[in-house]
């Protein structure tokens, strides 16, 4: 499954120039802050709209400013997982993956969201409340969310910095490990070099604003190195 953008967008004096074919796999989107890193994910989940351009999965347009196409959020098929998870406070860890799945009937949803939340070794806190979940506790429950619905598209922005290292590396290789599972093409927003060199199949380099470049993890991180 591949993801084929080609994009401008203008927020207030920033411009973004967004012009990739993302291939199946674990892509990290690299660069420092500023960069437009979130600003295309928020493009890509149609949470905004590009001046101009198209973003299709497998040929299918999410937006084409072209033919005036821009589905909704809920209809592109996308799972996301934030820096913060925002999952609702006064459901329980099981129903809040649930209800993120698109499975008919509610026993097939909660069976769905249990095998989830085991397969990110969750399961142990599924009658919990969010807030009696650590930092890490809550992003395992947040990526099984987000895999709920069987997504075309995966896309993680920064999701572990508010973490301590042992529980990013944990969570990094966690998140290796879905991706592997499932198949589901995932660009991951980071930083972060240990996070690119940990994770990345590919890295879609950021550029004040310039996302054109696909290359190896060892060319990315080469200039860091020297």
């Amino acid at each position: 499954m591949t993801l084929d953008v080609d994009v401008r967008a203008q927020v207030g004096e920033f411009r973004l120039d967004a012009r990739f074919t993302l291939p199946s796999g674990l892509t990290v989107l690299f660069g420092p802050s500023g960069a437009g890193k979130t600003r295309l994910l928020r493009l890509l989940a149609g949470l905004d709209t590009p001046l101009e351009g198209r973003i299709a999965v497998e040929g299918v347009p999410f937006c084409d400013t072209a033919t005036r196409t821009h589905l909704p959020p809920h209809r592109r098929g996308i799972g996301m997982v934030f820096q913060h998870p925002y999952l609702l406070p006064h459901r329980s860890v099981l129903a809040n993956v649930a209800l993120a799945s698109g499975h008919d009937g509610r026993a097939a949803r909660r069976a769905r969201a249990h095998e989830l939340l085991v397969s990110v070794e969750a399961d142990a806190f599924a009658d919990r409340r969010p807030h009696q979940l650590s930092g890490g506790q809550r992003q395992r429950v947040a990526l099984a969310r987000a895999l709920a619905g069987d997504p075309r598209l995966l896309l993680l922005d920064e999701p572990f910095n508010a973490l301590d290292v042992r529980v990013r590396r944990q969570l990094r290789h966690l998140v290796r490990d879905q991706v592997a599972r499932t198949g589901v093409p995932t660009l991951f927003v980071t930083h972060d070099p240990d996070e690119v060199a940990d994770l990345a199949d590919q890295v879609l380099l950021a550029d004040r604003g310039t996302i054109t470049t696909i290359t190896a993890v060892d060319t990315a991180l080469r200039p860091l190195d020297e």
